[in-house]
């Protein structure tokens, strides 16, 4: 329940205007809470998710109106799946429209690679699913609303860390009904790659550079049109294409900074451009009418040295962005929320959460998103830069050629990319369902 209250500051005006004092009681708010999330995207929700499943009070705040934007990565892989699974929702997930990939495949110059086989992971869903993410969020927002202590807030924004005595206490935030102070015993930032409570906090990071931007747009696909390879790798380029429905959602790899030359030269280059890694959009990229329908997404790669103080935890982009290479990033932001249920929801119902766990959630994570950044890394330096730069026709590299020519060889990319590095599992305790 939310119970107004003024600060000192408040209080003082209000002592000298005490007319004012409903007022600013209605301006100001102050909620007690078990745990508050700021961010409402994948890491976010499912840990929301999963504590108010366990009987906590949580609050998440979102800061827009609501999880529409497009442009997001939309694949969710088994591993993300198997969470599900564990909490009784995959059969209502898979319920929503869908794509579902066994497979993956490479276009490398004119022949094509198989790149990894899902079908024989050891997991209830054996594909990689691709959803519009605000399906996934709205999904996880509509199945935790049979629990009453699960608050979602929309058009929610945490600004700022309460602190007291060298611990996080809460958060100051500004929503529709005006500022909101919420107190809990433990605050979790899953607000991004530019979390501003990251920030507030004065957490420090290492940057491991990325080479490469990526531009997104969307263009038409017919009825008629056959399952296309995933990546298209050619001189000078390399793009995706993902089926969503009756349209492709693409991304354009591009030099760090490049974008900038890209607009210079005109749309109509880069149209041209675009039909060069992908024949089959040349009756439809003229559905790129302006420069607002692509959308440039700023690649990084980094991680904090420390993923937490006193009273705050950062998981996913917030502690770790990484690249797009594989779409595993918010697959590893699920994996660090079902490991902070697992690990929190216990010291959370006894009150404020000491250090030892937090710093035991960094410990049992760090390493699968370590691991996880270096292949992205060296697939940034050692692949995409060359294939960039490169003038002259690309040749298959044995790699490739092995997993053409050995099929049980595609099931490590499908492992690495599938499950990562250390598939965090839903604890046999958190699987209850308090609601019943």
């Amino acid at each position: 329940m939310v119970w107004p209250r003024l600060n000192n500051s408040a209080r003082q005006d209000a002592f000298r205007h005490p007319g004012e004092v409903a007022k600013l009681s209605a301006m100001t708010q102050t909620l007690t809470t078990d745990c508050c999330i700021a961010g409402g995207g994948p890491a976010g929700m499912m840990c929301g998710y999963i504590l108010a499943r366990a009987g906590l009070k949580v609050s998440v705040l979102e800061k827009h109106e609501d999880f529409f934007r497009d442009f997001r990565g939309d694949t969710v892989h088994p591993s993300t799946m198997e969470a599900l699974s564990e909490l009784g929702l995959l059969e209502d997930f898979l319920k929503r429209p869908h794509n579902a990939f066994l497979q993956l495949s490479a276009l490398i110059g004119d022949t094509t690679i198989q790149v990894a086989d899902f079908r024989h992971l050891p997991t209830k869903a054996k594909f990689m699913a691709v959803m519009p993410q605000w399906d996934f969020l709205n999904f996880l927002k509509e199945s935790g609303a049979r629990y009453p202590d699960l608050d979602v807030r929309m058009r929610c924004e945490a600004l700022e860390l309460i602190e007291r005595d060298g611990r996080v206490i809460g958060v100051r935030a500004k929503g529709p009904d005006g500022d909101l102070n919420i107190e809990a015993r433990l605050v979790i930032a899953a607000d991004g790659r530019d979390s501003v409570l990251r920030g507030k906090a004065g957490l420090k990071g290492v940057d491991l550079g990325a080479p490469i931007d990526v531009l997104w747009m969307r263009l038409p696909r017919k009825p008629e049109d056959a399952v296309v390879p995933l990546g298209r790798v050619g001189p000078g380029h390399f793009m995706i294409m993902i089926e969503r429905g009756d349209y492709f959602q693409c991304a354009y790899v591009t030099p760090k900074g490049g974008f900038d030359a890209i607009k210079a030269a005109g749309l109509e280059a880069f149209r041209q451009r675009v039909v060069e890694a992908a024949p089959l959009t040349k009756d439809r990229v003229q559905a790129l009418k302006s420069w607002d329908d692509v959308k440039l997404l700023t690649v990084a790669v980094n991680r904090l040295t420390q993923w937490w103080k006193p009273g705050l935890l950062c998981i996913g982009d917030a502690a770790h962005a990484m690249s797009p290479i594989g779409g595993v990033g918010i697959n590893l932001a699920i994996q660090d929320a079902v490991a902070a249920a697992n690990i929190l929801a216990g010291p959370l119902k006894a009150g404020p959460v000491p250090d030892a766990p937090l710093a035991a959630l960094q410990a049992r994570r760090e390493g699968p998103v370590k691991t996880m950044q270096a292949i992205q890394v060296a697939i940034q330096n050692l692949v995409l830069t060359p294939v960039l730069a490169a003038k002259g026709p690309i040749k298959v590299p044995w790699p490739a050629k092995l997993l053409n020519a050995v099929p049980l060889l595609r099931q490590i990319p499908a492992r690495v990319v599938g499950m990562g590095f250390r598939m965090e599992h839903v604890s046999k305790v958190l699987r209850a369902d308090t609601a019943r």
